[in-house]
């Protein structure tokens, strides 16, 4: 196995775990953000109100997103098991 396969698998397993992750992440900032701006507005300063619409806006997005990011991840798995053969020359 050449020090450049081993940099490419590495590439495009940090890659595929920016976009799995990216879906949740941008949508936990964005309702951090507007929950952030109505507590800003009301004054009101409650942990648990930020918590909350996090929790469900992620479970929404994880639901409508699943499917796409399992995809991802076992067409990746399928090609690296699939180029294990021409690694190992």
């Amino acid at each position: 196995m050449s020090p450049e396969s081993v940099l490419t698998i590495g590439r495009d397993a940090l890659a595929l775990g920016i976009l799995l992750g990216a879906p949740l992440l941008l949508t936990a900032l964005t309702v951090g953000v507007l929950v952030g701006l109505f507590q800003a507005a009301t004054q009101i300063n409650e942990m648990t109100l930020s918590f909350i619409p996090k929790l469900l806006a992620m479970a929404a997005v994880g639901v409508i997103a699943g499917p796409w990011m399992l995809r991802l991840l076992t067409d990746y798995t399928r090609r690296l098991i699939e180029s294990i053969p021409g690694l190992l020359h």
